[in-house]
């Protein structure tokens, strides 16, 4: 794509020349809009990848502020990321939407309602303590979330929140909060783990699955003091200020691991965070100050699933059942992680099956669902739609996002179908307990394994 950036104009933002370079990487052909989830569902080239990129190119050229049109198409793009997947070209899209966002809340004045709610969200979710408070007060407003459906777009904002808000939320973990994990047997590496800031609140045995599972393989694991959210939430609402703020609060806990006792990895259980941290490196590099620091952290960021392929793993109970995998938009477009955990899983026992269109968005998308509600919706029936016809005993995930999108779709349809965390099954299998939410489903633990053999070795 041509160009016509002046010296100048490139020179005033230095976030304009890896725009700038972006927007000549794309060459117009449109494969993009095969896999859109936007386009689709309402199939305007302004809600597609390429149509976005136009609107972009047009704002960030001519030095615009962002208008109506350019904010209303670019608030309906999900950052799934299944675009740069397809694209043959190699186009970033990710940097350049993100860039666009931070470019809208600068430049342009949304409505009243718009800015309250994206505050809210911005001061309540990246902390555990504010979340589990609001998460109460939503229990009360459920009932009643049905007498907002008619209201005009906030009325529907804020039902989509109560019906996301779990009837009720499991008792706080006592693997919460800054602290260290032994190694079970000899230490064969030191992690730390991203506690995160609505999944220990929403689903702590997560995490608790995950230091059990690594514990039990050799690996000592640290919750840092001063870590906390990793500022994605914040950073796709365009809130670059305070995305940078969360994470160079956690590039400064990790480095104090990485330059004490040495890190071999960040371990990261949410697909989500992960993509955003994995890419801290490029969020600082024109901050000399932290770029060397964000690239380090950056460079040891892992999913739990990529440190789990690297251990001996041996299945200890016979978990022989259908199951379906779906892979978060960050697991397999942002990170590119596609098929270990497939892989794991299927050498676990679980017979894996892969719905139809699973490259396709099931509308989570970090805050998508509440903001955008009525797409997430149909994209939500859409993917629980093409998982039932697996017949699947349970759905595995990487990502709490989508573990809590796709209930809600199941909920819908009277379906009792659980969604649970791919780490939660790998430790069951391998000598952990029954998950919780599978006890609460009427699942029978495992009996044992007449043989075991190792998993995937090393």
């Amino acid at each position: 794509m041509q160009t016509n950036f002046t010296p100048a104009h490139l020179a005033s933002d230095p976030r304009l020349p890896a725009s700038e370079k972006i927007l000549r990487t794309c060459v117009h052909c449109g494969f993009c809009t095969a896999t859109c989830p936007t386009y689709l569902l309402l199939g305007d080239e302004l809600d597609s990848p390429r149509g976005r990129i136009y609107l972009i190119k047009d704002m960030l050229e001519n030095g615009k502020p962002a208008t109506p049109e350019v904010v209303k198409h670019v608030d309906r793009c999900l950052s799934c990321l299944s675009c740069m997947t397809t694209c043959p070209s190699g186009v970033h899209y990710m940097h350049l939407v993100d860039h666009a966002r931070a470019h809208i809340e600068e430049t342009y004045t949304r409505s009243w309602h718009d800015r309250a709610l994206r505050r809210v969200l911005a001061a309540v979710l990246p902390y555990p303590g504010r979340f589990r408070l609001a998460m109460a007060a939503a229990k009360l407003g459920k009932p009643f979330a049905g007498l907002l459906g008619g209201l005009p777009l906030v009325g529907a904002r804020l039902k989509a929140m109560l019906e996301l808000a779990p009837a009720s939320l499991p008792t706080r973990s006592a693997m919460e909060g800054p602290q260290s994990f032994a190694a079970a047997g000899p230490r064969t590496k030191r992690v730390a783990m991203l506690s995160g800031c609505a999944q220990p609140v929403l689903d702590p045995g997560i995490n608790e699955a995950a230091i059990r599972m690594l514990t039990r393989h050799g690996i000592e694991i640290v919750l840092p003091k001063g870590e906390g959210c990793c500022g994605a939430l914040v950073h796709h609402m365009g809130q670059e200020h305070d995305a940078l703020t969360f994470a160079r609060r956690n590039i400064d806990a990790w480095m104090a691991e990485i330059e004490g006792k040495g890190l071999d990895a960040i371990v990261i259980t949410a697909s989500g965070c992960g993509t955003t941290i994995k890419d801290y490196g490029f969020m600082f590099r024109n901050e000399p100050a932290w770029a060397e620091k964000a690239a380090r952290v950056s460079a040891l960021a892992k999913d739990v699933t990529e440190v789990l392929e690297t251990l001996d793993l041996t299945p200890v109970r016979d978990v022989a059942m259908p199951i379906a995998y779906h892979s978060a938009c960050s697991m397999q477009h942002g990170q590119q992680l596609k098929d270990g955990p497939k892989r794991l899983l299927s050498a676990a026992g679980f017979k894996v099956k892969e719905a139809a269109e699973s490259h396709i968005c099931c509308g989570s998308a970090g805050v998508y669902n509440i903001l955008q509600p009525e797409i997430a919706g149909q994209l939500r029936a859409r993917k629980v739609g093409h998982i039932e016809r697996t017949k699947p005993r349970l759905v595995a995930t990487g990502n709490i996002g989508c573990m809590t999108q796709l209930a809600k779709g199941f909920a819908d349809k009277g379906s009792t179908v659980p969604v649970v965390h791919t780490v939660e099954l790998l430790d069951w299998a391998t000598g952990g307990p029954l998950p919780a939410k599978l006890a609460e489903a009427g699942f029978a633990e495992a009996g044992p394994l007449v043989s075991a053999k190792p998993l995937l070795s090393a």
